[in-house]
């Protein structure tokens, strides 16, 4: 499942949820005797102390042939549902390694990003950076490079020297064509605070 997939998914499971609780919630709420004679005629209310299902009426229902397996359906279907759900969201999965030009040769991706991050450290003028480096289909890479520049640096000044360490990088991961996104941003003025 794509990233964008999975983000549309979450949003309707999370809207579904939140639309039966919000549903839910307003006729429990509804339903109180102190506003009940301020409901509409045709709201459906409960009488006084009764229960949303009482003995008799849970009774009638597992004397029905659907009652139980629609019942035990239901739980192991959203028991499941959940249990995927969180295996896909907490787990990354095998390690894809990208395979080297000599022969039986492979490199993990986070080992490139590592390796791309303390080498754009080292370059003057930044203060932190973190790179990625995301397996894309057809022999392709890319390169997401975050970088803070020093106080009062301008990006002109690292420009060309992060320039030449992408190229470096894409060289490097050959066979594979790297695509590279640099963002640059401002490491913060650290104010001494008096207390």
């Amino acid at each position: 499942m794509t990233g964008r997939s999975r983000s549309v998914v979450n949003r309707a499971v999370l809207g579904a949820v939140g639309l039966t609780l919000l549903i839910t919630g307003s006729w429990l709420a509804a339903t109180d005797r102190h506003l009940a004679d301020r409901l509409p005629s045709w709201w459906p209310t409960a009488g006084t102390g009764t229960v949303l299902l009482d003995g008799d009426q849970l009774a009638r229902l597992r004397g029905e042939g659907w009652w139980t397996p629609a019942v035990m359906a239901a739980a192991i279907g959203l028991t499941v549902l959940f249990a995927l759900c969180a295996v896909a969201r907490f787990s990354r999965g095998p390690t894809r390694h990208l395979a080297l030009p000599s022969p039986r040769c492979t490199v993990r991706p986070q080992a490139l990003a590592d390796a791309l991050t303390a080498r754009v450290a080292a370059l003057p003028g930044i203060a932190r950076s973190h790179a990625r480096v995301l397996p894309r289909r057809g022999r392709r890479l890319e390169l997401a490079l975050r970088v803070w520049l020093e106080p009062d640096t301008p990006p002109d000044a690292v420009l060309p020297a992060l320039r030449a360490v992408t190229a470096e990088a894409g060289t490097a991961a050959a066979p594979y064509t790297a695509r590279t996104r640099v963002r640059l941003s401002a490491a913060s003025h650290r104010m001494p605070r008096v207390r």
